[in-house]
């Protein structure tokens, strides 16, 4: 029998990953417009069972070392279990419906170019418009934002097998949160399950405010996991 793929958040201790997944770097990219434009494949990091480091003291990063316990790291989980439905502000453009939900920013900054995700949705009549917005938001790896097409009511996501990604973000010299993909579920340590998602990034430099989720915390916190495409 197959195993089932998911990952658990242990009471102020690692992530687990269960059932074996494939990890990887991902590396943000910058376009001619110096902002974040294309996702660039790192090295590949693990197939099986592991622990991930979340209190981000590991002397082993991206693995956990113990080092939770001894420095008393307090994971508490925070983040909201409302549904992404429930806690989304919605933009209406022409063509285009854009749900937000501000906690979950990752900081990827995917959704600056030309003038922004926003602004790009209220323009979306504008082929070249429409196809940015949904570039844009396709590339945000926590999922906090999404478009919808408001002609056939479906939601736009790009397809992902099951998989996890370590984000790293060189022009920033930090590393940034692990990046799951393709509906992994997540139980939270009390046995909860989060609503499963295509797409969330969860904080593994242990500052976020949004726990389990990343909220951008490892920029001021300039966490950094010794990854070559930083220095």
């Amino acid at each position: 029998m197959k195993k089932e793929t998911k990952i658990m958040i242990t009471k102020d201790g690692p992530i687990l990953v269960l059932g074996g997944l494939p990890i990887d770097k991902q590396i943000i990219g910058i376009g001619k417009d110096d902002e974040p434009e294309k996702w660039i494949k790192g090295e590949k990091i693990s197939d099986g069972q592991c622990s991930l480091c979340r209190c981000g003291e590991s002397k082993n990063k991206p693995f956990c070392d113990g080092t939770h316990a001894k420095i008393g790291f307090d994971g508490m989980e925070t983040a909201s279990r409302e549904s992404f439905d429930k806690q989304a502000q919605v933009m209406d453009g022409p063509t285009l419906k854009l749900k937000d939900v501000t906690p979950l920013c990752a900081a990827a900054r995917f959704c600056h170019r030309g003038g922004g995700t926003w602004e790009l949705t209220h323009h979306s009549d504008n082929q070249e418009a429409r196809e940015l917005a949904i570039e844009e938001a396709c590339n945000c790896p926590s999922g906090r934002l999404v478009e919808y097409d408001k002609k056939t009511g479906k939601v736009i996501e790009k397809e992902f097998e099951k998989s996890i990604s370590l984000i790293e973000d060189p022009q920033n010299r930090v590393s940034g949160p692990i990046w799951l993909k393709g509906e992994i579920p997540i139980e939270s340590s009390d046995g909860k399950t989060y609503e499963v998602r295509n797409r969330v990034t969860l904080c593994r430099c242990g500052k976020s405010e949004n726990k389990p989720f990343c909220d951008g915390s490892h920029i001021e916190a300039g966490f950094d996991d010794g990854d070559e495409s930083l220095k």
